[in-house]
């Protein structure tokens, strides 16, 4: 393959730049694996197919099963993981050029300040970048595939969005075309014979950080040859949301049709199905990288993560098939984590986010993550049993949501502002469907608190303890004070920045929760809630 050519060139030149003295400074650092999925969800059994991932990093480790996102969409969420910030501190909004996603602006403002960067910059780590990078990324109007951005030694970067064949690379800012022939193209196997070949040539004198970011299970949906016909009599879960109707919800989730139509059902079933069938390749890849670390010696002093940009739903509400949503089942993701220090068979219900990915690995490799402008925490204490009462007790979601200026032909009576439509008009997005959300988990409430940020200041609030699938809205029946409280705690997190970000939640006991306080700037959305809940 052309990219090992390339790679062993490459990394020659790093290994005969780098100076001995950083070497020895760095040498006893752990090693970091970040293996991304695209749209793998965990509320409706996206881990299922990944039994050799949930061996050898699960119960190797210890698995987060109150892993959240920043934001349900892929580019979002990405910058979030890159920055350590949540959306309204990155700017970007949406999955285009026009919503900061891999823009010029974004270039010039983030790029340079990332967690690879810091990792090699400040911490003599040798970086090797594999995957699907922002959606953008490699649009002439951000640079081309020519553009690498700051930070990684050796960069192989998926032009744009998700492919599983026919698609270009960037290879250290340079086009590498591939095709449709299996045993060369099938980009979740490129990425693991690339992933081989950095382990197999890299410095073993710096520690390493390595980022595989996989199309699956994203669309198209297209599984290895071998995989095509597992799962044949599976189908999507029919847990108790899907396909009823989200009565007490926001417009967006109300517009949905109840039952679904057949053909709705029958597609959502087929796309559940094929998303299966290409995890089977995301992993082997796992089991590949896993076993070539073993074998190098160097697995037992490596940190390796697994995660998802963003859920995913199949039905729920009687939505067929998408992301974008503030329910658990697009905001939830796996997290699975091994490495030094951390006891295998381990579960931790505390609460993380993806702004934290950036902070943890930074402190794994010794810098402090208080000299950075990132909103996360690092959760390796959680890890390696130390952690104390203190952790935080929220987290913020924030969603800006797309539609269009002209009303869909197919579907006139929806009116203009909405996207995502499916042939019976059913929308998964509109433009009002923008809103931020406070997810609570502590020892006396789990909790998700939401205002959407449209004409009426709609709410929708959840016990998830009690309903854990999200049926009943208790906007209207929570006591007015716990109310007042959490409108509170989210305008706090929405204007955050940095160490503001991880102030006590409403559920700690060292919040302090003053109305006087109350921004004069939002006032009018406490006025309206109060109007909204008489």
């Amino acid at each position: 393959m052309r990219s090992h050519r390339c790679l062993c060139g490459f990394l020659l030149i790093c290994v005969t730049l780098c100076s001995s003295a950083v070497f020895a400074a760095s040498y006893r650092r752990p090693n970091i694996v970040l293996i991304l999925t695209d749209d793998l969800d965990i509320a409706i059994g996206g881990l299922s197919p990944l039994n050799k991932t949930k061996k050898l990093i699960g119960d190797a480790g210890i698995s987060f099963t109150n892993a959240f996102v920043a934001s349900p969409l892929c580019c979002p969420s990405r910058a979030s993981i890159l920055t350590g910030k949540y959306p309204h501190n990155h700017h970007v909004i949406n999955n285009t050029l026009e919503g900061n996603c891999s823009s010029k602006a974004w270039q010039k403002s983030e790029e340079a300040t990332t967690f690879p960067s810091l990792l090699k910059a400040n911490a003599g780590y040798q970086t090797f970048f594999a995957g699907k990078y922002l959606n953008q990324y490699g649009h002439a109007e951000a640079g081309g595939v020519e553009h690498v951005p700051p930070g990684w030694n050796y960069w192989v970067g998926l032009e744009k969005n998700s492919k599983y064949y026919n698609y270009t690379l960037s290879v250290n800012g340079k086009a590498q075309k591939h095709g449709a022939d299996y045993n060369k193209d099938y980009l979740t196997d490129v990425l693991a014979n690339m992933s081989l070949d950095f382990l197999q040539h890299k410095s073993n004198y710096q520690p390493f950080f390595m980022m595989v970011s996989t199309p699956a299970p994203h669309s198209p949906w297209t599984a290895a040859p071998q995989y095509q016909n597992s799962f044949n009599n599976t189908k999507a879960p029919r847990d108790p949301n899907f396909n009823i109707h989200g009565k007490d919800k926001h417009w967006l989730i109300r517009q949905a049709k109840t039952p679904m139509t057949n053909s709705s059902v029958q597609f959502l079933d087929d796309a559940f199905r094929k998303r299966w069938r290409t995890l089977l390749s995301v992993d082997d890849l796992v089991e590949k990288i896993v076993k070539r670390l073993e074998v190098r010696g160097e697995l037992d002093n490596t940190y390796i993560f697994f995660t998802s940009d963003n859920g995913y739903h199949t039905g729920q509400f009687s939505l067929p098939l998408d992301k974008r949503q503030l329910y658990e089942f697009d905001i939830k993701v796996p997290l699975m984590v091994r490495g030094p220090n951390i006891k295998p068979n381990q579960t931790s219900q505390m609460l993380v986010a993806n702004v934290d990915l950036g902070p943890t690995m930074l402190d794994i490799a010794g810098l402090d993550v208080n000299k950075t402008q990132m909103d996360g925490m690092s959760f390796l204490p959680i890890m390696e049993g130390k952690m104390n009462s203190s952790w935080r007790t929220d987290i913020l979601v924030e969603y800006e949501g797309e539609g269009s200026n002209v009303s869909d032909p197919a579907c006139p009576l929806l009116g203009p502002g909405v996207s995502e439509c499916f042939p019976d008009c059913v929308c998964e997005d509109s433009y009002n469907n923008t809103y931020a959300c406070v997810r609570t988990v502590a020892p006396s409430a789990n909790l998700q608190y939401c205002e959407f940020d449209d004409n009426e200041v709609f709410v929708e609030v959840y016990n998830v303890t009690a309903d854990p699938f999200q049926l009943t809205n208790i906007a209207k029946s929570i006591d007015q004070e716990i109310l007042e409280k959490m409108n509170h705690r989210l305008m706090m997190l929405q204007s955050c920045a940095g160490q503001s970000c991880r102030t006590p939640g409403v559920y700690d006991p060292r919040y302090k929760f003053d109305p006087r306080q109350m921004f004069t700037s939002h006032s009018w959305r406490l006025s309206r809630l109060r109007q909204k809940m008489k």
